[in-house]
């Protein structure tokens, strides 16, 4: 025997679908209404948990895989070294290709804020301030913040400029930091005695 389904069962169930469809709709024009009225960084700001800092290229900041050469003007962290210290870092980088040396700059001049972060990043993976400022300098005393250093990536050409580069008045500045310059005595004059540390 056949059993008969109730003539309203197919109607209540096209309305459910409609309801359904249409709860969907409302929930897409809401979402398509917000994107349309908010531009990208208002609305990254407003979900982005307030005091966290996000660096960029304008704070100095250097991608961890690229590195530049002294002759990328247009990056902030060597457009803003100071002009004597760039002059020499390009002079000395002029000597060294003669010797298939080429300076790889992973950080130069940086932004207070970015020093800062770099600092709390460093107090967050040695478990203390005074552990972390032997790496990191605070902001008041970086020479990257003032544009007076910066760090170079690869063995050869750290070396290179430890050996050569008091001829431009570059320096090794740090006994922990082999790959950090700034230009520290006259052209030619010896350099000075590394500080133990970035605590000066």
């Amino acid at each position: 025997m056949a059993v008969l389904s109730h003539p309203l069962s197919g109607h209540r169930r096209l309305v459910l679908l409609l309801a359904t469809a249409g709860g969907i709709v409302l929930v897409l024009a809401a979402v398509v209404t917000l994107a349309v009225t908010l531009t990208f960084s208002s609305f990254a700001t407003s979900v982005r948990p307030a005091g966290i800092f996000l660096p960029t290229e304008e704070d100095g900041l250097i991608v961890s895989d690229t590195a530049l050469s002294v002759d990328d003007d247009s990056h902030p962290a060597l457009a803003r070294l100071d002009p004597a210290f760039l002059d020499a870092l390009r002079a000395a980088q002029a000597a060294a290709e003669a010797d298939g040396i080429r300076f790889d700059i992973t950080s130069g001049w940086r932004s207070v804020d970015l020093q800062r972060q770099l600092l709390a990043d460093a107090v967050h993976t040695y478990g203390s301030e005074e552990v972390a400022r032997q790496y990191v300098a605070t902001p008041d005393a970086s020479s990257h913040v003032t544009g007076q250093a910066v760090d170079i990536g690869t063995l050869d050409a750290q070396l290179w400029i430890i050996e050569h580069g008091r001829a431009w008045g570059l320096c090794q500045t740090y006994a922990n930091e082999r790959w950090h310059f700034e230009r520290a005595t006259e052209p030619g004059d010896e350099c000075p005695e590394p500080k133990l540390d970035a605590r000066g």
